[in-house]
């Protein structure tokens, strides 16, 4: 993949970044609409038709959509504490490390944006994430390794990362993608389990509604994951290339990056949905290649492409 210059390349993952968010309620509703449009299939009343599909998908909706809310309002709210207790980050003191906040305030300064919080995760790899849905929350978090074993231009250059994150409004995107992951992931859980246990009522048809709606859920789950980890991708282009536009200096970054993949592993993360936020993810393994069908399922670009991208600026 080849980008015409800087600003190029940000307008291009944009976009993407866009159409990607937009899949996921379309993906949401369009299985709503098989569900009842094969339960229809299988109606032994012959007028039973598009236009019953159409009502009970309309009827649906609306429940639905009210379901969806109240599970977005719960993650938005609870997403500051999960993720600092899974990383064990904590607030990092001025007089411990100056030099950290003059780099983080000069660069808020250039760009006029408020302060961040800042943290330290007490581990030696090498690793960083922002985190936060308002100006409240903002933080940025650096493990003790990025601190002490990167020179001062590169870790400016991994600041500049994770302020560009929170510019972008990026973690606001990594719920939304989660939630509906979760979703799908609670509807299949639900459903496979009441099929296991015997729970589907009595009868070929309630059986059948069963045996559609998990393959339904299924479907949805691999595909808001799919959309999910494009995103997360995406948005780690999007850092990168903030970066070098803020530092002026994208081999900077390119050589934290090589550093950072020597040993990315923070040894206290354990939810997967926090390991994505990382500026390389600490649970992903090390051969991802340029090309190849796994890099589908993973939230991070290979690193050596991030690299190479940086090194044609």
């Amino acid at each position: 993949m080849k980008y015409f210059g800087l600003q190029s390349q940000i307008r291009k993952n944009n976009t993407n970044s866009v159409l990607i968010l937009m899949m996921f309620p379309l993906v949401f509703y369009g299985l709503t609409w098989l569900f009842f449009f094969f339960m229809s299939l299988s109606s032994e009343h012959e007028q039973f038709g598009l236009v019953n599909v159409n009502g009970s998908f309309l009827t649906t909706v609306p429940w639905i959509t009210i379901g969806v809310i109240i599970w977005f309002i719960i993650a938005w709210f609870s997403h500051t504490a999960i993720i600092d207790a899974a990383t064990n980050s904590k607030p990092l003191e001025r007089k411990e490390n100056k030099k950290v906040y003059n780099l983080v305030e000069n660069l808020c300064i250039s760009t006029g944006m408020q302060t961040p919080k800042i943290n330290i995760i007490d581990d030696d790899s090498l690793n960083a994430f922002a985190s936060g849905i308002n100006t409240k929350t903002y933080s940025i978090s650096l493990s003790r390794g990025i601190i002490n074993k990167l020179q001062d231009d590169e870790l400016e250059a991994v600041i500049a990362h994770e302020l560009t994150h929170i510019r972008n409004r990026d973690v606001r995107l990594l719920i939304i993608s989660i939630v509906f992951v979760g979703i799908f992931g609670f509807i299949t859980e639900m459903l496979f389990r009441s099929l296991r246990l015997g729970r589907i009522g009595r009868g070929k048809k309630a059986g059948g509604a069963i045996v559609i709606a998990l393959l339904l859920a299924l479907l949805g789950y691999l595909l808001a994951s799919l959309f999910r980890f494009a995103l997360s991708r995406k948005r780690e282009y999007l850092a990168d290339a903030g970066s070098a536009e803020l530092t002026r200096r994208p081999l900077s970054l390119a050589s934290a990056l090589r550093k950072v993949s020597v040993d990315p592993t923070i040894e206290a993360v354990r939810r997967k949905d926090v390991a994505q936020m990382f500026i390389e993810n600490p649970q992903e393994g090390e051969e991802k290649s340029t090309f190849s069908f796994a890099n589908l399922f993973s939230t991070h670009p290979p690193i050596q492409k991030r690299i190479q991208l940086l090194e044609q600026y």
